[in-house]
C-alpha cells in the first residue's frame, strides 16, 4: 500500500512539472568559463550573423548557440550579470565561452582586466530553437573531447 501512495506522489509531482502542452522543461543550460570582449578595431564591421558590431550594443559571440540566443552572463568575482543577444561566433581563444561587446564588458566591471570568469545560462533559445537545440553543438564537443581524452 505504501508503495501506492509513493507512486501517487512521485505521479502528481511530476505532473506538476509538466507545461501546458505536457511536456517536461528542460533545465535551464549553463557553462562556465572565461569571457573576453571585442577590440575596438572590429566596430562597424559585420559580424557572422551579418549585423554590424557596435561596442555600445548588449550582443555576443558564442560558437554553438544560434544567433539570436538570448543569454544571461554573470562575472563569477562581482556577481553582476548582463543579459546579452548571440550575433557572432567565437571566441577563437581556448578556454574562452563567450566574446562580449565592450558594453556589456563594462556592465560585467573587467574592461581594465580584459577578461573574467563567467557563468553563460540561456534565457531564451532563438526563434525556432528550443534550449535543447540551441546547445547540442556544445554538448557533443564536450563528449568528443572527453572521448578523445582532451581539455
Amino acid at each position: 500500500m505504501k508503495e501506492i501512495y509513493v507512486g501517487i506522489f512521485i505521479a502528481l509531482s511530476l505532473a506538476a512539472c509538466r507545461e501546458k502542452d505536457g511536456a517536461i522543461p528542460p533545465a535551464p543550460y549553463s557553462k562556465e568559463g572565461r569571457a573576453s570582449f571585442y577590440s575596438g578595431i572590429f566596430t562597424g564591421k559585420a559580424t557572422s550573423s551579418g549585423e554590424l558590431y557596435h561596442p555600445d550594443s548588449l550582443t555576443a559571440a558564442h560558437m554553438y548557440l544560434p544567433f539570436g540566443t538570448v543569454v544571461e552572463v554573470t562575472n563569477l568575482s562581482n556577481n553582476k550579470s548582463v543579459i546579452v543577444a548571440i550575433n557572432d561566433r567565437g571566441p577563437y581563444v581556448s578556454g574562452r565561452i563567450v566574446d562580449l561587446s565592450a558594453a556589456a564588458a563594462r556592465r560585467l566591471g573587467f574592461i581594465e582586466e580584459g577578461v573574467a570568469d563567467v557563468r553563460l545560462t540561456v534565457v531564451k533559445p532563438a526563434k525556432g530553437y528550443s534550449v535543447e537545440d540551441s546547445v547540442a553543438g556544445d554538448r557533443v564537443d564536450e563528449m568528443t573531447r572527453d572521448v578523445a581524452g582532451f581539455d
